[in-house]
């Protein structure tokens, strides 16, 4: 990585202040944000384009699989707006693909634009589509390849990349997707509603579980939920993504009680339901499905037996705090890394 960074240097391009790197990495976060929950299989991508001063000229994010990928997005919006000439430096939460599958290769379209800079929030995971930076940086014509990485003073936009890109990741790397436990609690520590209510957290950790049953590509809930709650899963309180594909809802079942009605009901809202018997077979299922990120929703046995068979990555806790006061909130990484890193925690800052 840091071969492909010092060789591409010797070109001599400059660079815009690291401030307007930091603010066009935002808004390519931000951009890519909006679309999680729409591209899978494919990654949520986000890309910038400054003019050789660091004004923003584009931001582009990969709409859905077999659109165009964020490079191409901004490229294309920068042309349309007369600035594409001045297009300098692009900054992309992913390095460039670079080969051809539903798409042609993005390293082959910068290639080819008057970009001189290319800035990558992380590498890419697919052995399939990895090499970009490098098609980038060698030949003709040949451009600056910086990572976010080598410039500690941008953190912590690294961990937002790779928090961006974690879903994804997990599904080419492990053959499973990222799988978020939602729990809420009671300032008794209990997750059962006072009786006539459906929840007692605040609006604001309401929007918040909404943004993230958008922003998943399959829910995983129990039996004991379906008969206790009849749930929906449906996506309130925010727009959810135009025209998504039916969604995978996968119910924890052993003894076949899923009612057929609740099934039907469902599959009316857009989701695929299958019923599943064994637990461990669940995260293999969703990755042969294409899914990157799993959210369950569940009560407190199924959440208990995903805890000590370890078939998370990470937990988001809403603690209701009574007598009014916002709830806390708490997001703990299974491996336990840096819970920056989990794609929860963009939701928290970029989601609208």
């Amino acid at each position: 990585m840091k071969n492909v960074s010092r060789e591409a240097q010797k070109t001599g391009s400059s660079s815009p202040p690291l401030a307007a790197i930091r603010e066009g990495f935002r808004q390519a976060v931000k951009e890519a944000v909006r679309k999680v929950g729409a591209t899978a299989p494919n990654p949520a991508v986000g890309c910038a384009l400054l003019d050789g001063e660091g004004r923003l000229l584009a931001v582009g994010a990969h709409p859905a699989a077999g659109q165009p990928h964020a490079e191409v997005m901004a490229l294309e919006q920068a042309r349309q707006k007369g600035v594409l000439e001045q297009a300098r430096t692009a900054l992309v939460t992913l390095e460039p693909c670079n080969h051809h599958g539903r798409t042609p290769p993005c390293s082959e379209q910068l290639k080819n634009s008057p970009v001189q800079t290319v800035w990558i929030g992380v590498r890419d995971p697919n052995p399939q589509a990895r090499g970009g930076a490098d098609h980038l940086a060698t030949g003709e014509p040949s451009k600056n390849i910086r990572f976010l990485a080598d410039v500690p003073e941008l953190l912590p936009l690294p961990q937002d990349c790779k928090a961006l890109l974690a879903p994804f990741a997990s599904r080419v790397t492990q053959g499973r997707p990222w799988l978020t436990v939602k729990q809420a609690l009671d300032g008794q520590g209990s997750m059962i509603p006072p009786q006539g209510q459906t929840t007692f957290t605040s609006p604001a950790s309401l929007r918040l579980a909404h943004q993230l049953r958008r922003a998943c590509d399959a829910v995983v809930t129990g039996i004991g939920t379906v008969l206790a709650d009849d749930p929906s899963f449906t996506v309130r309180h925010v727009a959810d993504h135009e025209g998504r594909a039916p969604r995978p809802l996968i119910v924890l079942d052993r003894q076949g009680r899923l009612p057929a009605a609740w099934r039907q009901a469902r599959e009316a809202d857009g989701f695929h339901v299958k019923q599943c018997r064994d637990l461990a077979a669940v995260p293999a299922l969703l990755g042969r499905m294409g899914v990157n990120w799993a959210l369950v929703e569940a009560g407190p046995a199924l959440l208990e037996s995903i805890r000590e068979t370890g078939l998370w990555d990470d937990w988001l806790t809403i603690h209701h705090e009574e007598h009014g006061e916002a709830d806390r909130l708490s997001v703990t990484l299974r491996n336990g890394g840096d819970g920056n890193e989990s794609p929860v925690q963009l939701l928290r800052r970029y989601g609208d």
